[in-house]
């Protein structure tokens, strides 16, 4: 197993739930905007050791994920900001450049609680 990417969700903002109907859950780092981090996992900003691909997992708290598509600013994105979109709806063509697209799954609750790992691996 390597491990690509490593860490974890410091803060759950209160609408985080608003887009679970969109199957979408939004990570961002601690430096995110007062109006954006409410709908945010907030996670601390860690580099990405190599690419992200198709076929690596996801591990979000104690759920492992498997990726189906990685937009273009996705690697950027998270090493700079920790800010992506999770799209938990399968999709094998990454149509936004900032979303990691997942196997699809719904997602009824958010499943994740603050100190929870966030881990991408191979």
């Amino acid at each position: 197993m390597h491990t690509k990417f490593e860490t974890q969700i410091n803060n759950i903002g209160p609408s985080v739930t608003d887009f679970l109907g969109e199957k979408m859950l939004i990570l961002f780092g601690e430096n995110a905007p007062a109006e954006l981090a409410e709908y945010c996992l907030l996670i601390n900003v860690k580099n990405v050791e190599g690419d992200i691909e198709v076929g690596d997992i996801l591990l979000l708290g104690n759920h492992e994920y498997k990726i189906t598509a990685v937009g273009d600013a996705v690697k950027k994105n998270l090493s700079s900001l920790g800010h992506i979109t999770l799209k938990f709806d399968g999709s094998e063509n990454a149509e936004l450049p900032g979303t990691l697209y997942l196997e699809d799954t719904e997602i009824q609750e958010v499943e994740v609680k603050t100190g929870d790992q966030i881990r991408i691996f191979s």
